[in-house]
């Protein structure tokens, strides 16, 4: 079931059925047999949004398994904890015509943060493991960044503009994205650029989302894996449509400094330091247009050319 609208769509799928606490059984890492035995915890249920490709997009579950683990962690002394970090591997690609179930265990209550282990679960086998951490409200020492100086998002084409005359598949999956993306220095999808190993994009949902912080910061999450690796592609010339591209998000981090908000323009600073080896590193900053610095991401993805 996919909704017409993107944005109801997307809130859909972060809406997970609770299925209860149970023992729970999944299939070794390595796909060889036996079992890693049963764990208990919460237990979540939810559908994926259908792709081009028919695999699961990685950021869909990043935001998936945030809401599971949130969706566990209890009022603290001083209100609701608020997620602050999120470390994750993806294990395998998914079906996106099959559900996704998420185990949640309860790894740790303390006075000030909770910590939870969310494992991504599709036909008795792992997607993603993560752990996430979520804490109190509280005072302390205060810095940050400085935003960058590049042009604001009025002015500029969005993605689905420049996707919308492209009668391909990817193209229109792309242009009916609940997220509005515009790249600063152009997008990669077919023609090349300025190489750099730096970019600049623009992205928020374009319409009011609930009151809910969880929400938001699954949708920042969700965001967040959708161009982490272009920087390494910019640096070396590439573009998304070269047949000899294989990519795929190896694993996830993000830091949630500041409550965010998905449904105001969020800049998103992305830049590689490295590849090697078959694999690519990219860092991402995301400022509040008014220059609050709301989270930093990292990720490390296969970005190998097939000769």
């Amino acid at each position: 079931m996919t909704l017409a609208d993107p944005i109801d769509d997307l809130l859909d799928v972060l809406d997970l059925t609770r299925e209860g606490s149970t023992t729970f059984h999944v299939a070794s890492p390595d796909g060889a047999g036996g079992d890693l035995g049963g764990s208990e915890g919460d237990v979540f249920f939810g559908r994926s949004q259908p792709q081009a490709h028919g695999r699961v997009f990685g950021g869909q579950v990043l935001a998936q398994s945030v809401i599971a683990a949130g969706r566990t962690v209890d009022q603290g002394e001083h209100g609701p904890r608020s997620i602050h970090s999120m470390h994750g591997y993806f294990l395998r690609p998914g079906n996106d015509q099959q559900p996704i179930r998420f185990l949640v265990e309860r790894m740790r209550d303390g006075q000030s943060f909770s910590a939870r282990r969310v494992h991504a679960v599709q036909e008795g086998r792992i997607l993603l493991s993560m752990i996430t951490s979520f804490q109190d409200e509280a005072g302390g020492l205060d810095h940050q960044n400085a935003m960058p100086e590049v042009p604001g998002p009025d002015g500029l084409p969005s993605d689905a503009d420049i996707l919308s005359g492209i009668d391909h598949p990817s193209a229109r999956q792309l242009a009916r994205r609940a997220v509005e993306i515009k790249h600063v220095e152009g997008p990669l999808f077919l023609e090349a650029r300025e190489q750099s190993a730096e970019q600049h994009v623009w992205f928020r949902v374009p319409r009011t989302l609930p009151e809910d912080p969880l929400l938001h910061a699954a949708v920042l999450a969700y965001a967040s894996d959708f161009s982490l690796l272009e920087p390494i592609l910019r640096r070396h010339g590439l573009v998304w449509g070269d047949p000899r591209l294989r990519p795929a998000s190896l694993d996830h981090a993000m830091w949630f400094h500041r409550t965010p908000r998905a449904d105001d323009w969020i800049l998103y600073r992305q830049a590689s330091p490295s590849a090697q080896n078959g694999r690519g590193l990219g860092h991402g900053l995301m400022f509040a247009q008014n220059g609050t610095l709301m989270a930093s991401v990292a990720q490390e993805g296969m970005v190998r050319l097939k000769e």
